[in-house]
């Protein structure tokens, strides 16, 4: 495949897939660096897209299994990061009820079971239709349909528990 096909598929499926890790990931940083690791393996194994589903689909694939890969590296290394920053005075109450909220929506998020949370995810942060996390995941678009439903439904019952604590 020649340079200017690749600048386009770049172009095109870039900011989808940094979404995509950022909601797997939840550091942008972080997913920064494998949308870019995404693409240069991408432009390596080019050749093996089959075509068989859309490039994006392909793209997420790929990215997953770099996100996955970081985990198990992770997992090795057993390293905690520390955060030094602190907020600025103004506005920490709203910030700090803000971050509590969100909190609580990636920990309702955390306590579906896998493939729920995978199709939240895809859903919410790569934009993703219905057909391509069916596709991604090997299931149907109905399964994928069903699968967000449920799982939004269980987010949204737990953060009204939440909110009445």
């Amino acid at each position: 495949m020649n340079k200017e096909k690749m600048d386009e598929i770049y172009r095109e499926n870039a900011v989808m897939v940094y979404r995509y890790l950022c909601g797997l990931t939840q550091d942008s940083g972080l997913a920064e660096e494998l949308t870019q690791e995404t693409f240069f393996q991408a432009v390596k194994g080019i050749d093996k897209f089959r075509g068989d589903c859309k490039i994006s689909v392909w793209l997420c694939g790929i990215a997953k299994n770099l996100w996955c890969k970081e985990l198990e590296k992770r997992k090795r290394r057993r390293t905690v990061e520390l955060d030094d920053t602190m907020p600025s005075r103004e506005n920490v109450e709203n910030q700090s009820l803000n971050r509590l909220k969100t909190t609580e929506v990636f920990r309702q998020m955390h306590n579906l079971d896998a493939a729920t949370r995978e199709v939240m995810y895809l859903r919410l942060s790569g934009e993703l239709q219905f057909s391509e996390i069916a596709a991604i995941l090997g299931k149907t678009e109905n399964w994928a349909r069903v699968t967000y439903y449920r799982g939004k439904q269980k987010i949204m019952e737990g953060m009204r528990e939440w909110n009445e604590n």
